[in-house]
């Protein structure tokens, strides 16, 4: 008998301790809610420290509060300043690295912490960082058009820089039609540029097969074309590719026109 009292009173504690628990933990994510309530707030209100120091206090309750997290990486990402070089910019943006990568340590495929990285990396420049982490969102989401865009902005950019010195190198005006005339610099700029401009080229077609009306891919399009017309051999193709890049030039226009102008009235009878 004394045996079974002694066991009785075992799991009479046992069940009062895990009551107990389980209420403080309730209450814990509560106040964690009401601390990402009123950082959500502070964050739609631009007041990035005050947003941060709520997200800070969510975490502390709840660890396992993945929005908190979220949250806090965004309002640290949202006060870095691309290409400011101050101490409290840089801290920012290692602030918000660090908070996403927390995110993805708990889950590995969250789609906003691996875009987040890659915009936060393009806009340090690091762009085969960014570029990897846009390579993963696909991996991730396959229908996410930005990525696709993204990626084709980079390599535009990687292709323009030595358009431009090639141009300045042999006195061709920036204005002048393609090709660059002289053939070493020519074939030269093509072996290190064409990659680049076939994938972005790629990259933005897949973009358009997920949204046909995606006006900024479409502006980068035409210029990646613009790119292509200058590393071509002969001017009748560099001519045929510059017409492929005007006509996307005036799809985004048109597009931007009738955007602009607003869905058309109904007719009355």
């Amino acid at each position: 008998m004394k045996r079974y009292n002694l066991t009785l009173t075992a799991a009479v504690v046992l069940f009062l301790f895990v009551g107990t628990t389980g209420c403080t933990n309730a209450i814990q994510s509560l106040r964690a809610r009401d601390q990402l309530n009123k950082g959500v707030n502070a964050f739609k209100n631009a007041n990035y420290p005050q947003a941060v120091e709520c997200f800070k206090r969510a975490i502390q309750l709840d660890p396992n509060f993945l929005n908190a997290r979220l949250y806090l990486a965004s309002a640290y990402m949202s006060q870095y300043v691309p290409g400011a070089e101050s101490e409290e910019n840089k801290r920012n943006a290692e602030a918000a690295m660090k908070g996403f990568m927390e995110v993805l340590d708990r889950d590995q495929n969250n789609s906003l912490a691996i875009e987040s990285l890659g915009s936060l990396t393009f806009n340090q420049k690091k762009f085969d960082e960014a570029k990897d982490w846009y390579v993963k969102l696909i991996k991730v989401n396959s229908q996410k058009k930005e990525a696709y865009y993204n990626i084709a902005v980079i390599d535009w950019t990687r292709a323009f820089q030595p358009n431009t010195e090639v141009r300045a190198k042999i006195g061709m005006r920036p204005e002048e039609p393609g090709p660059i005339k002289d053939k070493k610099a020519r074939e030269a700029l093509r072996e290190k540029s064409e990659p680049v401009i076939k994938e972005g080229i790629e990259m933005l077609q897949k973009a358009l097969a997920i949204d046909p009306n995606y006006e900024d891919a479409m502006g980068y399009l035409s210029l990646l074309y613009r790119q292509q017309a200058d590393i071509v051999d002969t001017v009748e193709e560099s001519k045929r590719i510059t017409a492929q890049a005007d006509q996307w030039m005036q799809k985004t226009l048109d597009l931007k026109k009738k955007k602009a102008e607003g869905p058309a009235a109904p007719k009355t009878s």
